[in-house]
């Protein structure tokens, strides 16, 4: 998931775009089945790729509303084929990795400096601001607020 979240390139048509992204996809699928021994399923590729596309391009994460059923209709495939690659590729499971991927958007959002994060609950598509601080603290290993000083700064003993 490295093609995650990177700047468009506003040079490229949309569809330049997408052909860029499934050559990334393809490499990152080619050393992600190659560890451990993968079997490599063509189906598994086709899901991987559908996943990869529709969190990168689309932004589905960002529907507070999105489940494992909504996200495999979406997909073209079954809950069941959907959650073992997402197990199996992603090493995480469903939940977790739309976590990461609000949680990533929410950091990009941040850096800009635009949004506090108060608002960036309902942006990044958390259903509440205990899920996002969680997950943002589980990820980034501080919360939300503090996020963009990176803790540089000494902390004096009466912060």
């Amino acid at each position: 998931m490295d093609a995650l979240f990177r700047l468009p390139n506003n040079d490229l048509s949309a569809a330049l775009q997408k052909d860029k992204l499934f050559k990334e996809v393809e490499q990152q699928w080619n050393t992600v089945s190659s560890e451990e021994g993968n079997s490599r399923r063509k189906v598994d590729y086709e899901i991987y790729k559908s996943i990869v596309y529709n969190l990168e391009v689309r932004k589905v994460f960002l529907d507070p509303k999105l489940s494992l059923v909504k996200f495999s209709s979406i997909v073209g495939t079954n809950t069941t084929y959907l959650s073992n690659v997402v197990n199996h590729y992603f090493k995480c499971n469903f939940k977790h990795l739309l976590n990461k991927c609000r949680v990533k958007y929410a950091k990009l959002l941040l850096d800009k400096g635009k949004y506090t994060p108060e608002e960036l609950v309902k942006l990044c598509g958390f259903t509440s601001r205990s899920v996002f601080y969680s997950a943002f603290t589980k990820e980034v290993g501080m919360v939300p607020s503090r996020y963009p000083d990176k803790s540089f700064k000494i902390p004096l003993k009466y912060d």
